[in-house]
């Protein structure tokens, strides 16, 4: 019995599947804008006219790619038994093995990549980062955060930065200091708030004023 050939094995797979795939891998190694239709056609084992047919386009391709990802990458919002270990789980991911340098966040990436606020792309590169956001801030709300939407995005914006200085320095280093730093954001805001003590000069002041009050009493002539 013959072995497969290498189209057959590429028809035993759906060709938007290849094509997301190849997708992913391209835009991953080399970014959007470097990555052309011919290549991903290539890769994938798909004519333009299949690729074409599946997707109006290149913009309707990344659109696809960045929505195939959303579910894998957001924190998890269902109850947990710790909140507080949920939120810094968040912190805990690492990058899939790749023998390149770390590419960072998908959608930071996409963002920058197409630049325009109103073109699909980076509109929904804006929605993923603030669903991110309201994601944790539900999650602080159940560690019991006062205030759990600003958590929510101190917790975003402290992984961001840690995503891109990693990705920055091609290093995974910046991702513990990041946890360290969640960790105290979190106690900071889940802490019963301390009720400021009256000064010094608030006290002593008191103390004299029930002076006079018991020194007044004592000199009172009787009736």
């Amino acid at each position: 019995m013959s072995e497969p050939s290498p189209t057959g094995r590429r028809r035993g797979r759906g060709a938007r599947d290849r094509i997301l795939a190849a997708a992913t891998e391209l835009f991953t190694a080399q970014g959007i804008n470097a990555t052309g239709m011919e290549q991903l056609t290539s890769v994938a084992g798909v004519s333009k006219r299949t690729l074409y047919t599946h997707f109006d386009g290149k913009d309707a391709l990344v659109h696809a790619y960045l929505r195939q990802l959303e579910d894998g990458l957001l924190p998890a919002a269902e109850a947990g038994d710790d909140p507080r270990a949920q939120l810094l789980a968040v912190f805990d991911g690492e990058p899939p093995v790749s023998d390149g340098p770390l590419r960072g966040c998908p959608f930071l990436n996409a963002a920058v990549e197409v630049p325009d606020p109103e073109h699909p792309v980076h509109r929904l590169a804006a929605a993923y980062k603030t669903e991110f956001a309201r994601r944790l801030a539900v999650i602080a709300r159940r560690a019991g955060a006062r205030d759990p939407e600003t958590l929510g995005e101190q917790l975003a914006l402290l992984y961001d930065g840690a995503v891109a200085r990693a990705t920055a320095l091609n290093s995974l280093s910046p991702g513990a200091p990041a946890r360290d730093a969640a960790a105290l954001l979190i106690d900071a805001a889940v802490a019963a708030p301390v009720h400021e003590k009256p000064c010094r000069h608030e006290t002593s002041n008191q103390h004299e004023t029930l002076h006079q009050v018991d020194t007044s009493h004592q000199h009172e002539a009787p009736h």
